[in-house]
C-alpha cells in the first residue's frame, strides 16, 4: 500500500529531474553562497541555552496550510533575533509551500545556522542546498538505504554542510555513519503521519553519545523539552507551534523565556 512518504519521493524524483536540467550543477557553483564558510549548527546546539531549531513552515501534507501569507524574511529574522539554535526552511513547494528562494532570501537575515529541509534523494539537492546558502541538510532515513545515506553524507560534508539524519524507528539507526553529525527522531511517523514523542523517549539510549541528539515534531511543551534534555537531546526542532501563530518569533520567544526559567 502506497504511503505518503511514497508519493513525496515519487514527486521528488521528477522534480529533481526537472531542475537538473533547468539550472546544472555548473550554474549552481556560480552562487556568490557556493563560497562561503557553513556555519555550525552542531556547534550551536552544542553551545546554547535552549536548543530550540525554529521552523519556517507554511502548510503540511497533514494540516494543509499553516500560516499560508507567512513572510520569510519577517519571521526568520525575528526567530534569530529571538534566540533560535537554528533555523529550519522546508523548500518543498507541493506539500510544504516552500521554495529554494525562502532559504536565499533568509540567508542575509540571520545570524544563526540554516536546514534546508527537504526529502533529499539526490546529490544534486546538497548543491542546491550550498548554492542557497544553507548551513545543514536534512538525510531522512525511511527515505535512503544505508548505502545511499552513507554517499549523501560524505559529499555534503565535502561540500562543508553539515549533516541531520533522521530516523523513526530504532532500525533506521543502522543508516548512521561517520558524516552525520546530528541524528534526529522524527516524532511523527512519515508512513502514517501519526505524531508521539514517546518515540524520542524510547529512541534516546540507543543512540550513541557521538551524535548530537536532536527531536523533532509533535513538541509544544515546555516541560516535554525539559524531559527531553534529561536523557540527552540537545535539539528540539519546532515549526507548527509558533508557526500557528500570529507572530511566531513572538511565540519562540516566549517559549524559550518560559523555558529558562
Amino acid at each position: 500500500m502506497s504511503t505518503i512518504l511514497d508519493k513525496i519521493l515519487a514527486d521528488k524524483v521528477l522534480e529533481v529531474k526537472a531542475c537538473k536540467l533547468l539550472v546544472p550543477v555548473s550554474e549552481l557553483e556560480k552562487s556568490p553562497a557556493f563560497t562561503r564558510t557553513c556555519l555550525s549548527m552542531k556547534q550551536s546546539l552544542q553551545a546554547s541555552e535552549s536548543g530550540i531549531i525554529s521552523e519556517f513552515k507554511r502548510k503540511s501534507p497533514s494540516k494543509g496550510w499553516i500560516h499560508e501569507d507567512a513572510d520569510v524574511m519577517e519571521v526568520t529574522s525575528g526567530y534569530s533575533a529571538a534566540g533560535a539554535s537554528g533555523i529550519s526552511i522546508l523548500t518543498d513547494l507541493n506539500y510544504f509551500g516552500g521554495t529554494p528562494q525562502d532559504v536565499i532570501a533568509a540567508r542575509p537575515q540571520v545570524t544563526c545556522p540554516i536546514l534546508r529541509k527537504d526529502f533529499v534523494i539526490d546529490e544534486y539537492q546538497l548543491f542546491e542546498a550550498k548554492a542557497m546558502g544553507a548551513d545543514v541538510i536534512l538525510l531522512i532515513a525511511a527515505a535512503l538505504s544505508p548505502k545511499q545515506t552513507l554517499e549523501l553524507a560524505k559529499t555534503a560534508h565535502e561540500l562543508g554542510l553539515e549533516v541531520l539524519m533522521e530516523v523513526h524507528n530504532a532500525e533506521e539507526l543502522g543508516h548512521a555513519n561517520e558524516y552525520v553529525d546530528m541524528l534526529g527522531v522524527n516524532n511523527r511517523n512519515l508512513k502514517t503521519f501519526e505524531v508521539s514523542t514517546a518515540v524520542s523517549f524510547e529512541l534516546a539510549g540507543l543512540i550513541p553519545d557521538s551524535f548530537v541528539k536532536m527531536s523533532e515534531s509533535g513538541i509544544s511543551k515546555v516541560e516535554t523539552v525539559r524531559d527531553l534534555r534529561k536523557v540527552g537531546y540537545k535539539g528540539f526542532l519546532m515549526g507548527e507551534n509558533f508557526m500557528k501563530e500570529a507572530n511566531p518569533a513572538e511565540a519562540l520567544k516566549s517559549f524559550i523565556k518560559l523555558l529558562n526559567r
